[in-house]
């Protein structure tokens, strides 16, 4: 995103005095952005390092230099993080406005609900065979439906959406422990789907399916951590729907290959 000329990123990653302290947080600690030593004899980067190691942060520095400090941040903290980073730097650059504030909004959201999913199966990880009789698609197809008896999904995402969403101001989140069992089924049949024999003219349409329940399955699971990471849950259920429109997509697809292959 720029504002007229200026790029945010560029605000937003300034470090005026190269002291490994971003402009708009020197500030926030009452230091100089300007000076490396905002207290004469005091580098800036020592005054970060005693004020976040009384917060409890580790970190590490190289030449006086601050190069990181560990952290364990949900999505949502993440989130809060980058917005308030942005909003801090434009308003100190003195650049700022409603309209700007607005898209960065949308811009941080939409980067939530686009995210990329956690796993993606490769054809490495199945198992292709290099026998593509009637008698192996034939099997193949038997293996999935034994997969499917053996591992039922028991439960409707959609239905326990609707017992936690109370009205547009109030959830329930003790509801989402519906979700564990789906959850827990739903990585049984992958993990079982995994094991299955694929003759090799199928492997393009069982990776999709496949790919397409572990999205399903990240969804449901980012759902569940609604009380401890919101932001999270949010993009789980802004991805859902479509989501299972994809993998409902690709079992078709799958289906047909196999009717294909045995009628041909």
């Amino acid at each position: 995103m720029t504002y007229n000329t200026v790029a945010i990123g560029d605000l937003v990653n300034k470090d005026t005095d190269k002291d490994g302290i971003l402009d708009w947080e020197e500030p926030l600690w009452g230091l100089d952005p300007t000076k490396i030593e905002t207290t004469p004899g005091v580098p800036d980067s020592s005054v970060i390092k005693k004020l976040r190691a009384e917060q409890g942060f580790e970190i590490s520095t190289t030449e006086g230099i601050v190069e990181n400090y560990s952290e364990n941040l949900t999505e949502t903290e993440k989130f809060s993080r980058e917005f308030f980073s942005t909003a801090a730097a434009l308003s100190q650059s003195g650049v700022t406005d409603q309209e700007t504030m607005d898209q960065i909004g949308v811009a941080l959201a939409e980067k939530i609900q686009n995210s990329s999913p956690r796993k993606i199966f490769q054809l490495l990880d199945i198992k292709a065979i290099n026998n593509n009789s009637a008698q192996t698609i034939e099997t193949y197809a038997s293996s999935l439906n034994n997969a499917y008896v053996k591992n039922p999904i028991k439960g409707n995402v959609v239905d326990i959406l609707e017992k936690f969403i109370i009205d547009e101001n109030n959830v329930d989140g003790s509801v989402l422990e519906e979700l564990d069992p789906i959850i827990k089924q739903t990585q049984n049949l992958i993990n079982e789907v995994l094991k299955i024999n694929v003759p090799e003219s199928l492997t393009l349409q069982h990776l999709d399916f496949l790919n397409a329940m572990e999205r399903v399955v990240e969804n449901i699971s980012n759902i569940r951590l609604y009380n401890s990471d919101v932001v999270l849950a949010l993009g789980g259920i802004s991805q859902y729907d479509k989501n299972t429109i994809l993998l409902e997509s690709a079992l078709k697809n799958l289906s047909d290959a196999i009717s294909q292959k045995l009628n041909s």
